[in-house]
């Protein structure tokens, strides 16, 4: 593993379901500090880091929709609750002393700076977390989405994708023992075989961009740290 990161700035896609408990729904604050002091060890190896961060833990648009509600109606929901979530992880990194700022595309001047991507870029090479929130601002996409975007506006080398499984496998791990990971793939073979590895709005961006994806277990002792400094060993990228 090379002493250096292998990137100097990162879009890292949370969801929502992250920051939630054993129960699987809300905002538990010892989770939020778990996840803050990960993203805290990255930070400190100099990595500039931009959070996108999803709502599942708070609300989830297929069920509104399910029972009738307007799409648009339920994906603004969700939009609020990420900003939620946001000012969650930034109240514990800003605990563990790392300056934070919390940007959301759904304007809310009072708790939130608005997104502007020139700010963004600031921030980070001022050495500030920044955690962009709101999605995209506009209904019928999803964080994934936003996470790609935002990776391509503000030059970013690569969306981490924080999942629980420590990268992308040939069949589902849990059903299959001859489950094989990858560490490495390129777009066309994710399409190919049919790997889930993000919705595919958010994966055609990438692919047309060459945006890499690499996909992590999050909360895998240090298989984060390990991944941006290069470690083959532990995650997926997926790359041209």
């Amino acid at each position: 593993m090379a002493e250096q990161p292998a990137y100097k700035r990162i879009v890292l896609k949370l969801s929502g379901e992250s920051l939630a408990g054993d129960s699987g729904f809300g905002i538990d604050p010892d989770r939020a500090e778990e996840i803050a002091a990960k993203v805290k060890q990255v930070h400190a190896m100099g990595v500039q880091i931009a959070v996108v961060i999803g709502a599942g833990n708070l609300w989830r648009g297929a069920q509104g929709v399910a029972r009738g509600m307007e799409q648009s109606t339920a994906d603004q929901m969700g939009m609020i609750g990420t900003v939620m979530n946001g000012l969650a992880l930034q109240d514990s990194l800003q605990r563990l002393g790392v300056t934070t700022r919390v940007q959301t595309a759904v304007q809310m001047n009072q708790v939130a700076e608005p997104y502007i991507r020139l700010r963004a870029i600031r921030h980070m090479e001022k050495g500030r977390v920044v955690v962009v929130c709101g999605g995209t601002g506009n209904p019928f996409f999803t964080t994934d989405t936003a996470a790609a975007l935002r990776a391509m506006e503000i030059d970013a080398n690569i969306v981490i994708k924080a999942t629980k499984v420590n990268g992308v496998y040939s069949a589902d791990p849990k059903k299959d023992p001859t489950a094989v990971r990858y560490a490495t793939l390129t777009y066309k073979q994710v399409l190919e075989h049919r790997l889930g590895v993000m919705d595919m709005t958010a994966f055609t961006l990438c692919e047309e961009h060459n945006m890499p994806i690499m996909v992590v277990n999050f909360f895998a002792a240090d298989d984060l740290l390990r991944a941006v400094m290069g470690d083959l060993s532990v995650g997926t990228v997926i790359r041209k």
